[in-house]
Formats: structure tokens, sequence, C-alpha cells
């Protein structure tokens, strides 16, 4: 039997809407698609809503029946953080990495003994959560109690999340109901050496997201249309690549939007640098690049880039670009954005120098297994050659852990990695099969 199914994201900028029918072969058949502005600006995000389906009602025949409704949304903003650790290089490096995708914006991380300067941080950033985490399994625990108490002393009424050495979780849990405060308790995010832990954690902070979003104007409304959780729109993207890597293979997901540039990577690296690795990396790992935008930041691009390289005239730079001129800048802002946020998640190859002599040694994410890299949303889907872009940062391991030339790029010109990723918990199987059906037209074409 066919179901209908609606997706709705509600975007910082821009509110889409997507209209798929799931076939009795477990394919979704994407119906039509709608677009509008974010009415955030207007005091109801619903108002946009209202406009993108309107949009969306043209293009379909017939209408939708019943339709199952999933939402994502970024127009709340994220949740202001704060990660607290022993050593950035091991509990504060992994609850960051659980935070990344989940709805959160990381605003400050510490690492050691909480002092006054950090505590005075704390308060002007007002964070929504709070993440503490430090020690593997039975191992430090006073440093961790003293920033347990330190935190509770500040009198944030806001969620704590407690994500460190288990043997002190009853202490820690006494702390702050003591001080009253809404503590959530996940697995040790850094359970053992080179061991990381991250869904548990990632899983609480999408539960507070879901509670903060509601706070964008509107979004309550929005809120009782569908049964299911609104997730966070990286995430929803993530969790799309997740799939897209069961079904087809180890992938890259790059997304360059007017401010942002978002990379996605799902792999476990080649066998070739698992042993030269200083570091454990999750499977899925998200980076935001928020200084990479090819509009609203397009100047910190410029300035990374080599000045002769730019011949070009910011009178130019338009957030929808139409000349000639116009259509050329935004790609060599787009080139440039895709060349530095990959450099920035790849894995780094670097010599050290020891007593026996010198050695090979990764710090980051190995891309070198990649197979497939996808550019998904904003301009590399909108210009000419984002298939070429894509392909100028495939040239395998050099400096940097890049995938290798045989990889192959996929362009998602409809932007359904997000919708997708937001039924992904709920047809798991439906949406691997759309990927696979997906792959398959766009290797024919």
């Amino acid at each position: 039997m066919n179901r209908d199914l609606l997706t709705i994201e509600v975007g910082s900028t821009i509110t889409k809407a997507n209209a798929f029918r799931l076939q009795p072969d477990g394919i979704f058949e994407h119906l039509a698609q709608g677009f509008s502005a974010t009415t955030v600006g207007d005091g109801d995000v619903g108002i946009g809503v209202d406009r993108v389906m309107a949009d969306l009602e043209a293009g379909l025949n017939g209408g939708l029946h019943d339709p199952q409704i999933f939402i994502n949304s970024s127009a709340a903003g994220g949740l202001r953080m704060t990660v607290h650790g022993l050593t950035h290089s091991m509990t504060a490096r992994a609850a960051r990495e659980a935070a990344l995708g989940a709805g959160a914006i990381i605003k400050l991380v510490t690492v050691g003994r909480l002092d006054e300067t950090d505590l005075e941080e704390i308060q002007d950033i007002q964070p929504n959560i709070i993440l503490l985490a430090g020690g593997v399994d039975y191992g430090e625990k006073t440093i961790v109690m003293r920033n347990a108490e330190s935190l509770a002393s500040l009198g944030l009424k806001i969620p704590i999340i407690y994500a460190g050495n288990s043997a002190i979780r009853k202490p820690i849990l006494k702390i702050f109901k003591t001080a009253g405060l809404e503590t959530l308790l996940a697995d040790n995010v850094f359970p053992d050496v080179d061991v990381l832990n991250i869904e548990p954690v990632r899983r609480l902070i999408q539960d507070v997201f879901n509670r903060h979003i509601i706070q964008a104007p509107g979004m309550s409304r929005l809120g009782e249309l569908t049964d299911n959780q609104i997730l966070p729109t990286p995430g929803a993207v993530l969790h799309g690549a997740e799939l897209f890597a069961e079904a087809l293979g180890d992938c890259l997901v790059f997304d360059v939007g007017g401010a942002t540039t978002d990379v996605h990577s799902v792999s476990d690296g080649s066998l070739e640098w698992a042993d030269r690795l200083t570091e454990p990396e999750p499977r899925a790992k998200r980076t935001v690049e928020g200084d990479l935008g090819v509009f609203i930041n397009a100047e910190n691009i410029i300035a990374l880039a080599d000045d002769s390289d730019f011949n070009f005239r910011l009178e130019d730079l338009r957030a929808v670009p139409q000349t000639q001129q116009e259509i050329e800048l935004t790609r060599w802002l787009c080139t440039r954005a895709v060349e530095t946020a990959v450099r920035r998640h790849a894995g780094v190859v670097m010599d050290l120098y020891t007593p026996t002599g010198k050695r090979q040694i990764v710090k980051g994410k190995d891309l070198s297994a990649v197979q497939w890299v996808i550019g998904t949303g904003g301009a590399l889907t909108r210009i000419p050659g984002g298939e070429d872009i894509l392909h100028s940062i495939c040239t395998g391991p050099g400096k940097y852990l890049f995938p290798n030339p045989d990889a192959r790029v996929l362009i998602d010109r409809n932007y359904l990695f997000s919708a997708l990723g937001t039924m992904a918990s709920t047809y798991p199987d439906a949406v691997k099969s759309t990927f696979q059906a997906w792959v398959g037209r766009q290797m024919a074409e």
C-alpha cells in the first residue's frame, strides 16, 4: 500500500517542503517541492510554512492523502553549549564530537579544573545546556567532582549532561540534584583509552534541542503537526549520510551555504593509515566552518586566498547569482570554501621525530577510503561546475588524507539529503533503497 509523506525544513533563511510517496517496492517517490522565506522576523515561522505548503501544492497532482509529517529545523539557532573535560585531546574533544550534528553550538571548551575566569565566562555565555565529562571509567575522580560543584554553584537553571567517569555518577547526580538542576546521565564519552562513545550523549543533546526549538516563534504549532521528534537540520543530514554509507559505501558530504560550509563524513578510514592515527575519530563526523560562506562570509574566503587568484568584483556578489559575472564569482568562492573546509576536516600526515628515528603519524579524519563525494544544498547544487569542484579535492593521500581520484561525485540538486535524513529513523530501509535508486539513475545519465 502506498503511503504519503511530507517533510518540512524550517531553515534560518529558507523553508522547504518535500512530498513523497512510499511505493510498494520500498522506495520513496519524490512528488513535489516547495520553497518560501523563513518568517522568524514576522514573529511566526508558521507563516512561511503556510506559504511553502501553497508552493508545494501548486506542483502536486491530486494532493496528498493523510500524509505522515516529519520536521527538521534550525530556525531557533543551535543550543548554546559549554563543554568541560580533563584533557583537550581526550574527553573534551569527544564531547565536542558528540555535540556536532545534535543541534548544539559549542561556545566554550575547558580542560582541567574550572577556575574563576572559566566560571565568569560561562555566566557571560548563559548557555542553554552544559556537558560535563572527564576521566576514563574508574579513572580520575577529584577534578571532575570539583568541577561539578563549581558548575552547581553558578545557579544556572539549565540541563546539565554528565558523560564522564561512570564510577562517580551517584555523587555527581547528588551535587546537581541538591542544586535543583536537571541532570541527564549518559555513558562515558571516553570510557577507555582510544575509545569514543558519542552516540548516547548526542541523543540526549538532541532531546534538549527538541525542547529548545519550540522557542522559535510559531514552532509549537508546527510541533502539533507531527508525532515525530523535530530534528536539528544538520543532524538530519548526518543521519542521511550514515544510511547512504550503509547502502553504498563511505561518503563525504558538502553543504556550501551563504554563511557556513558544513562537511559530513562517514568512514572508518583505510587500513593503510590505521596504525598511524594518534587519536580516535568517530565514524560519522561533522564539521561546521562558520567563516566560510559564499555570501555573508565571502570576504573571509577572499582573505584566506592568494590575492593574485582573485580577479573578480565584489559588486557582483549576490545571494542568488544571475549574470555570468555573478555566477563565476560564486563558483570561485564555492571552490575555495570546499578546498579550505576539506583541509580542516581531513586528517593531516605529520613527521614525528623519536629517539629511534622519524615516523609518520596522522592527526584527524582519514578520508582516503571515501567512495562517494556529494554536494547538497546551497551553491554546489545551484551553479554550474559543482561536480568539477568536488572532483578537484579527490587527489588521494598527501599532506592531507583526501579521497582518492576514483571517488565518485554526486550532486543532490533537489537537496533531498536533509529530507530523507529526517525520515531515516522511521524508515531506514526505504531511505537506503531510495539512495540506491537515486545513485543508479545518476550513474546511468
